[in-house]
């Protein structure tokens, strides 16, 4: 960062400064591979990469209407800009779980990565440690947890959990999970089963059934002591074993006290949108929340993300932190939801776009540039503190 000034924020990451590493690039003829606005990437994505593939990432529940929802939410605040404040000086680290970070961002939980990219996770978690942002790696990854731990590192991991029937499994991917250095668990409540996707049931195409985004599970000692032979041997049982036990309807509240006697680290509940449920969250002893609606994925015709996000953040704010997820595209995305009362945001669907179009440099790309669109936000709008921005920066 540039400037002066004794009692403005210490300085962190200039974050910023990439559209002038873009600028002096291009002295050379060179021109960034992926655009510089995230929100383009689905549309380039689509013209270079599968259907399938593009369509399982980009696809929604029912008609859409939730996805459509959560842009709507975001759309409808607008930034006010405040003028002649010194915005010299820049801090747009964050407090979260334990941790300073870099930036109130890090990405999303996404499965099957290897659909988008041969490198799949390990690109994605690479790219993530690379540029200092936490990496969160879903329990339906194409690649086991081990080696994506390997891959990042010293780079702050946590690990999302699809929480299935089989108690031996949950409690082995716990277990695994963090002795390879995962600090938290995400736990997916909006997904005991699968939502109905067109998009996806127009190509009938679901990775799962052919062994994609099994490798957490194909690995795991007690996955493998419910088969009656190896999962090379008859790899169809095996899908057939995991598809009967990836989900659970019949969980409850009262189960929340199976994850915390098991899992040492916080614990932080993913799909929250209604206040009172972000209270019994913090009465159940969890240690954040993320408002999400699974990126209009599980419920169509459910309320924009954006829209449920001040009612949580008034309800547990003050108890635990509030992250947030569903419709995130750009900087001023970020800015907007931070003031409506998040940490930070989980960023999903254009990572993996930018996985799918270059691999961990294009992961890199993606971050860098909602980032640095942040920061400028940020500075533009009169603000120095990702963790000072209140509703009193929007209409």
């Amino acid at each position: 960062m540039i400037g002066g000034g004794n009692t403005e924020p210490e300085p962190g990451k200039d974050w910023a400064a990439f559209q002038y590493e873009i600028y002096l690039n291009g002295m050379t003829g060179a021109v960034p591979r992926l655009p510089a606005d995230p929100s383009r990437l689905e549309e380039v994505a689509a013209a270079r990469l599968g259907p399938g593939p593009v369509g399982y990432v980009a696809g929604s529940a029912g008609s859409g209407s939730t996805e459509r929802a959560n842009r709507v939410a975001l759309d409808r605040h607008r930034i006010v800009p405040r003028m002649l404040r010194d915005t010299s000086r820049r801090d747009v680290s964050v407090e979260l779980l334990g941790t300073r970070l870099a930036a109130p961002l890090a990405l999303a939980p996404i499965g099957v990565l290897s659909i988008m990219h041969p490198d799949a996770e390990p690109a994605a978690a690479r790219a993530a440690a690379a540029q200092g942002v936490p990496f969160v790696l879903s329990s339906a990854s194409s690649t086991p947890m081990e080696q994506v731990a390997e891959a990042m590192g010293d780079g702050e991991r946590w690990f999302q959990l699809y929480w299935g029937k089989d108690r031996e499994v949950t409690e082995s991917f716990l277990r695994r999970a963090e002795a390879s250095g995962f600090t938290a668990l995400f736990v997916t409540l909006d997904t005991p089963m699968l939502a109905w996707r067109p998009r996806d049931l127009d190509q009938a195409y679901l990775p799962f059934l052919r062994g994609v985004g099994t490798a957490n599970y194909f690995t795991d000692p007690a996955f493998q002591a419910g088969l009656a032979k190896p999962v090379h041997e008859d790899p169809d049982a095996a899908v057939l074993h995991f598809v009967q036990m990836f989900g659970d309807p019949g969980k409850t509240w009262d189960d929340l006290a199976f994850l915390r006697e098991r899992w040492n680290g916080p614990i932080v509940l993913k799909g929250i949108l209604h206040p009172d449920d972000a209270r019994r969250a913090a009465d159940a002893g969890m240690d954040g929340v993320v408002v999400s609606n699974h990126g209009g994925r599980q419920v169509a015709g459910s309320i924009g993300a954006a829209e449920a996000l001040p009612g949580v953040a008034d309800a547990v704010g003050d108890r635990l932190p509030v992250l947030f997820d569903s419709g995130i595209r750009t900087g001023d995305d970020v800015f907007k939801a931070l003031a409506l009362g998040a940490r930070a945001v989980l960023l999903g669907r254009p990572y993996a776009y930018g996985l799918g179009l270059d691999g961990q440099a294009g992961v890199e790309h993606v971050i860098r540039s909602v980032l640095g669109e942040f920061e400028l936000t940020l500075a533009l709008s009169g603000h120095t503190r990702a963790a000072g921005l209140t509703r009193d920066a929007l209409v």
